[in-house]
């Protein structure tokens, strides 16, 4: 039984054993099959892979081709163009040289030509030479007065051509170097200083809604016109000025506060003796205002601080006054930044010139009530208001009626000069400027050998026209000296006068 058992044990063994080799064998050779279909697979894939990277990376070599081709061809193209532009400067380099070798050409024959000419000037100076020799020769057979006064003239011509030029050339160079800093300054002071002209007449004209107002200013018996004039001092001219009435007067503040009255009037409608004295008085409080608030912005406007205020309303008051047309007010704020201009520029006292430019014409607030010249008057002003020496002092000079002593007395001069002469700033009456006119002529006439001389630029310039055959070139230049010397010690005139003299030498002939 044992034995039956292992047998059998032995066969269910075996079977087992070839059943489980079998089934191995067949698991194996599924797994060999499937392997190589996955192994085929892998295969095409990585086939078309690398088809595909092979495409990539034949269309990257493409691209970098063209890219390379692009650029050789951006370079060609670059190098033509260096090429064409040095093609371009060497054709310019060549037309230059060509130019070049023209000039020269043209300056050799220019060189002959004036060696040429240098050999004729050589032949005229031996032919001048010999003439001098030949009247040397007939001189010296004259007496020994007529061979000495013969020197003595020529002597005598040689010396004042020469002393002329002399003196022109010394003149020259002075006023190079002198009148360039001068220029420069006053220059840059107008420049800086662009004020405006005010120029106003001595009457003032209301306008009327019409006619018919005219009969009641004038009121029943003349009462109305009679107790404006003598409320307010003024000349009233009712004419036949169609809507207008014209007040008269030397004073303008006068003259302002009667403005302002009668035009409250005509706009009130309500004209009699107790209205004109309620609208003068009303009006003479509104001038007083404008004549406080004109001072004020005076001082602020020329940066003037710390006057009294009786100055500040002497200031206001001339606002009203004028000088040759030239309102006074303005003209001395523009006094006061041209000084200070100058002052600043030279290195001299800015505020003291600022101040005394601004001061210097108060004295014209009062001159119609005080007696004495507005310099007289102006300096007892600013003693009286406690101004400081050095300020009084520029301002009694501006005039030249004292010597200055500082370099702001100067300045506040000059710039007084400056600003009355610019053009256009003040007025002439026509008798004086056509005497002055006159005048300037008359002294020019009076030299010998003078044609014709003319008053130009509104008396600013003169020209003289001198006879060529008896007034050389030398003597032209003292005439001119002379002229202008007389010009200043007989003449009064803003700013300065230009003299030209004029030589002119013509050849006329007709061909017939």
């Amino acid at each position: 039984m044992t034995i039956i058992s292992f047998a059998y044990f032995v066969l269910i063994a075996a079977v087992a054993f070839s059943a489980g080799y079998f089934m191995r064998k067949s698991l194996a050779e599924a797994k060999i099959g499937s392997a190589e279909e996955a192994a085929s697979r892998i295969l095409q894939d990585a086939e078309r892979d690398a088809e595909a990277k092979y495409r990539e990376k034949m269309l990257e070599a493409k691209e970098e081709v063209h890219k390379l081709r692009a650029e050789m061809e951006q370079e060609l193209r670059e190098r033509r163009a260096e090429l064409q532009e040095q093609e371009r400067r060497l054709a310019q380099k060549e037309t230059a040289l060509d130019r070049r070798s023209e000039n020269i050409d043209r300056k050799e024959n220019l060189l002959e030509k004036e060696r040429k000419e240098l050999a004729e000037s050589r032949e005229e100076v031996e032919r001048i030479l010999a003439e001098q020799q030949a009247e040397l020769q007939r001189i010296a057979e004259l007496s020994m007065e007529e061979a000495k006064e013969m020197i003595l003239r020529q002597v005598k011509e040689s010396v004042k051509h020469e002393t002329a030029l002399m003196i022109k050339d010394m003149e020259a160079r002075a006023k190079e170097e002198a009148d360039k800093r001068c220029q420069e300054v006053l220059s840059l002071a107008i420049q800086r200083c662009a004020a405006d002209h005010v120029a106003e007449a001595t009457v003032s004209v209301v306008n009327l809604p019409n006619d018919e107002m005219k009969g009641r200013i004038i009121g029943r018996e003349g009462r109305n016109i009679r107790t404006l004039e003598t409320l307010t001092g003024i000349d009233l001219i009712i004419d036949d000025t169609p809507e207008a009435v014209i007040l008269s007067g030397f004073d303008p503040i006068r003259r302002e506060i009667a403005r302002i009255a009668l035009e409250k009037l005509v706009a009130d409608g309500r004209i009699h003796p107790a209205r004109i004295e309620e609208m003068v008085e009303k009006a003479r409080r509104e001038v007083e205002a404008v004549i406080r608030e004109e001072g004020e912005q005076a001082t602020f406007e020329a940066n003037v601080h710390g006057l009294h205020p009786e100055l500040i309303k002497l200031l206001g008051r001339l606002r009203f006054r004028t000088s040759y047309g030239q309102n006074v007010l303005k003209h001395s704020i523009e006094v006061a930044h041209l000084a200070a201009i100058m002052a600043a520029e030279i290195g001299a006292d800015e505020k003291l010139a600022r101040r005394a430019g601004l001061l210097h014409d108060i004295g014209k607030a009062v001159d119609h009530e005080i007696e004495g010249t507005h310099v007289q008057i102006g300096a007892d002003l600013l003693r009286r208001y406690k101004e400081s020496p050095e300020v009084i002092h520029a301002m009694e000079c501006h005039h030249g009626d004292c010597e200055p002593r500082s370099v702001e007395a100067v300045l506040v001069a000059a710039a007084d000069s400056i600003s009355a002469a610019r053009p256009g700033a003040r007025r002439e009456t026509l008798e004086s400027y056509i005497k002055r006119l006159e005048r300037l002529e008359a002294i020019a006439d009076s030299f010998e050998g003078v044609e014709k001389a003319y008053a130009i630029q509104a008396g600013r310039e003169i020209r003289i026209m001198v006879k060529p055959e008896r007034i050389d070139d030398a003597e032209s230049i003292w005439m001119a000296r002379e002229i202008a010397k007389r010009i200043e010690s007989e003449l009064e005139y803003p700013g300065q006068i230009k003299v030209t003299v004029i030589r002119e030498t013509r050849a006329t002939e007709y061909a017939k």
